[in-house]
Order: C-alpha cells, then structure tokens, then sequence
C-alpha cells in the first residue's frame, strides 16, 4: 500500500490512497473518522482502509498532485546522523558505540516537487539523500527483535542542510532546520511491502549526476538498533518519523565542494521506495 498527503483543488489539506490508476482522495470520503495520515496510522487502519477504498474511483492523477510532507505533522522527526562509514570517514569523527542522535521540526517540511528553500544568510546548502522510517504503534524501550513491528512504514527524505550555521557550534540543530529544507515523500510504503532492504540501493542525483550511492545495509546502526536506542530515551509515538542517515559523498566534503543553488533539481532514489524530486530556489 502507498499512501500520499496532498493538497487538493481547493486548496484543503487531506491525503489519499495510491493506485495504478490515481489517486483516491481518503480525506474527502473518511475525514470526519480520519482526518489526516497520521490518524489512520495511530488507528492501525492503513490496511482497513485501503479496503475500504479498493472499489472507489480515483480523484487525481498522482502526476501534478500538489504533495505535502509525507507526514505532514509529526510530533516528533529524529534524524540520525554519521550512519554510513563512508560518511563517518568524510567528515573525520571517530567511531562511536552509539547513533549521533538531533531533531528536525515540522515545519521545516516540505513536500515531493516542492522547492527546498536556500535561506538568505547562507549560501551553503547541501543534500543529505536519507531513508525515512514512519512508526505505526506507539512505544518505550522497543527491543531489537519486535522493532519493525512498530513500523508503518518508508518514505525518501533528503536532509538538506545549511552547512556553515550547522559548524556555528558542536550542534547541529540551526543548520536542520531553515524552513522549507527537510524534503519528505513522495508516499509513505507500507511495511509488508517491503520484503528485504539488505539489497536496496539509496542514491542521491543532483543535476543529473549520481552524487552519492550506497546499499541501505551499509547503515552503521540498523533500523532495529535506531528504534530501540531512541525508544529509550523518548516514547515513539504513531507519526513519528526517523531519518536514518546519509551515505558518503556529500557537496560540503568534496574537492571542489558541490553546492545546491538556485535552479538545480535534486532527486532522492530508495529502491522499492520511490524517487523523491525537488528543485532549489533563494528565500525572497
């Protein structure tokens, strides 16, 4: 199953259910019992309601379908950081027993086929392609081995990232979290879709250019130990999402650096996942 949040023709914030044929507009016909994606999904109803769906006829195409953040309202978005070896190796830290753990806000979010926002104080802005991991069930101290049990399931997520107001200190938090840089979606695909992810490859294409390309195995601390090392410190809680990382490769490390400006496209593959699209233009 494949779920996407959309605005529709009138400018309403609702969400949908992904078929060959379009896009069946859930919001529009359950929103009284579910009014946005994250609902359904603490309602443990991603599967009910498809069912309930299976026989209507699609709203919209989902080519030109004016996307929103996969989850557009999470209470929580924790972003891993250091998570591929080659990544950890480029920016020169050390090895550590433990995920490199910060926050991104909400409302630093936008949608598939949005524009990613390169603020007006910086010109440093880079790509960060990133597996998304979206919890279904709510939970404290989740072992390894019942982890994806509280998975709903995974998007693309590129965590592009203002660089120098990122180094203004040892924290990350200001250069995560200009408006309009935390690119998620396209959709969010179910879990049971998705049969192994040792062989699923993650790349990032910036102007038609493979900039960085690994194997979703390559991660450092799985998603099994991501879940439980954050579960421990914090509830998860149905909508939250988990940024897993970025492979090696990034603009700021290479020589010359590899910015994203105004005009550039940049694309986030996750095999079995989807291609998450955006473009970059300058605050105003």
């Amino acid at each position: 199953m494949r779920y996407v949040s959309f605005s529709n023709k009138q400018g309403k914030e609702t969400f949908g259910l992904v078929t060959e044929k379009g896009v069946i507009d859930v919001g529009a016909r359950m929103g009284s019992l579910y009014p946005d994606l994250k609902s359904v999904i603490a309602a443990n109803a991603l599967s009910v309601v498809a069912k309930e769906m299976q026989d209507e006829i699609p709203d919209y195409a989902l080519e030109g379908l004016d996307f929103l953040p996969t989850i557009p309202n999470p209470g929580k978005i924790i972003c891993v950081g250091l998570n591929y070896e080659n990544h950890r190796k480029e920016t020169g830290r050390d090895k550590a027993e433990h995920p490199a753990i910060f926050v991104r806000f909400s409302d630093s979010q936008i949608g598939h086929n949005k524009a990613i926002i390169a603020p007006k104080v910086s010109d440093v802005l880079d790509y960060e392609g990133e597996l998304a991991v979206i919890i279904g069930k709510g939970g404290r101290y989740i072992p390894k081995e019942d982890a994806f049990k509280y998975v709903a399931g995974y998007s693309c997520y590129n965590d592009a990232t203002i660089r120098d107001w990122q180094r203004h200190t040892i924290q990350f938090t200001p250069g995560k979290n200009f408006p309009g840089t935390g690119a998620f979606g396209p959709y969010l695909v179910t879990h049971d879709e998705v049969e192994d992810f040792g062989d699923k490859g993650i790349r990032t294409i910036l102007n038609g250019e493979i900039m960085q390309e690994a194997k979703l195995s390559d991660m450092i601390f799985d998603i099994p130990s991501i879940i439980n090392y954050v579960s421990s410190f914090t509830p998860l809680s149905p909508g939250d999402v988990i940024a897993t990382g970025t492979p090696g490769g990034v603009g700021f490390k290479r020589d010359p650096q590899v910015l994203m400006k105004p005009g550039d496209e940049v694309k986030i593959e996750v095999d079995g996942i989807g291609v998450l699209e955006n473009t970059i233009t300058k605050a105003s």
